[in-house]
């Protein structure tokens, strides 16, 4: 089966945070300037975090878990670590007992 590639133009466009968060700039804010009011540029310059509706979809594309501005860490699921998975098997193995 072939490797599972990230999607580089994606990659370029956003940025991860340590805890998941997808910080990305906000559109409209490169062209046509002179229209917009001082104060709608200067909340266009700092950037925003992405919804979690977003992040679902472009998790697909990076081949990882991501989370949106409003979810918290406990909402991302997790795999268990070495020692989890060897209780666990332990426990089910003595419940089958």
């Amino acid at each position: 089966m072939p490797k599972s590639k990230t999607h580089k133009a994606l990659l370029k466009r956003i940025r991860i945070t340590k805890t998941g968060k997808v910080r990305h700039a906000t559109a409209g804010f490169k062209h046509l300037r002179s229209s917009k009011s001082s104060k709608r540029k200067r909340r266009m310059r700092g950037g925003s975090y992405m919804s979690a509706s977003d992040t679902g979809r472009l998790s697909k594309l990076l081949f990882r878990r991501l989370r949106g501005a409003n979810q918290p860490r406990s909402s991302m699921r997790r795999n268990p670590s070495p020692e989890e998975r060897r209780a666990a098997r332990e426990a089910a193995k003595a419940a089958a007992n």
